[in-house]
């Protein structure tokens, strides 16, 4: 598939250049085909939403493009995500059915965050037994998509090929690297953290290509696991793309929480080098005009 020169894939649950009338319909009523929790797209702003599901990424201007889902109701297609998740939270035995967005609180009655769905296994009497939680986790863009957006839906017949020029300032890129420092690894630390605390298995949803940009991760059998990823992507089927699950990795919970927390330091001298530049540049021409620590006379 050769990406498009703009960087719109899906608006409201619809490739943009499916013009059909069930199409057009979701567009004109803003509605959303993944288990919002209203029948609306509520995303960004609740009267005004970014409507947006996934947008095409070219990691390499030479290979054909890759969908990112920004969006992680996208995540919600047909309910795969919970089935996944209760496979390996539950015995297939079990009843189970999904709570969406519940708060966690710390030991102080702080709160921890939400957790985006919770599965729940109940007996014959309706009383719960025992509950696993699923993350998901979407892509920050950096750039700007609501322009592209708005554009695209002044016109959708004429402007679903346009041409968004992709080396323009603020064209919308995924930023994989603030997804999971400003994102991914706060949620492991503070929510995750109770979670395990409590001896709980956990499920992380995420997309295929999000997951490669993180380093290895060291993986156990399913039967040690305490944290399942599940990895996405986006097939096209017909004329939609269908939510498909790509791989699934297991892990222990500290040594993956250690492993996407703890950078790869570089070379010291490298960075002395640099400020070394830094101090050269602003003494114009490259002496110190101040004393080093070894100047000084300790008094």
């Amino acid at each position: 598939m050769e990406t498009p020169m703009q960087p719109l894939a899906e608006v409201f649950g619809f490739v943009v250049d499916d013009l059909s009338d069930q199409a057009e319909r979701y567009r004109r009523f803003k509605l959303c085909p993944y288990n919002n929790r209203v029948p609306n797209c509520t995303k960004d702003k609740a009267n005004d939403p970014l409507g947006v599901c996934s947008i095409y990424y070219n990691a390499d201007e030479n290979r054909p493009g890759e969908t990112v889902i920004t969006c992680p109701v996208r995540f919600r297609q047909d309910w795969l995500i919970a089935e996944n998740a209760a496979n390996f939270f539950f015995d297939s035995s079990v009843s189970w059915t999904s709570l969406s967005e519940i708060r966690l609180k710390d030991k102080y009655g702080q709160s921890a965050g939400n957790i985006d769905l919770v599965l729940v296994a109940y007996n014959s009497k309706g009383k719960i037994i025992d509950f696993g939680p699923i993350e998901i986790q979407s892509v920050y863009i950096s750039g700007n998509v609501r322009k592209p957006f708005e554009y695209y839906m002044e016109d959708r017949a004429e402007r679903s090929n346009m041409d968004w020029g992709r080396l323009a300032d603020y064209y919308p890129r995924p930023d994989f690297l603030s997804s999971s420092r400003k994102r991914l690894a706060p949620q492991l630390l503070y929510k995750g953290g109770i979670l395990n605390a409590w001896k709980k298995k956990q499920a992380i949803v995420l997309q295929r290509n999000f997951h490669e940009t993180l380093p290895p991760l060291p993986e156990v059998s399913a039967d040690r696991a305490e944290i399942a990823w599940f990895l996405y992507d986006l097939k096209p089927n017909g004329t939609r793309l269908e939510l498909t699950l790509a791989k699934t990795v297991y892990t222990e919970f500290w040594p993956a929480l250690n492993t996407i927390t703890t950078p790869e330091p570089g070379n010291v001298e490298d960075f002395i080098e640099h400020l070394q530049l830094k101090l050269s540049e602003k003494n114009g021409d490259g002496s110190p005009d101040a004393p080093s620590l070894t100047d000084i006379t300790l008094v």
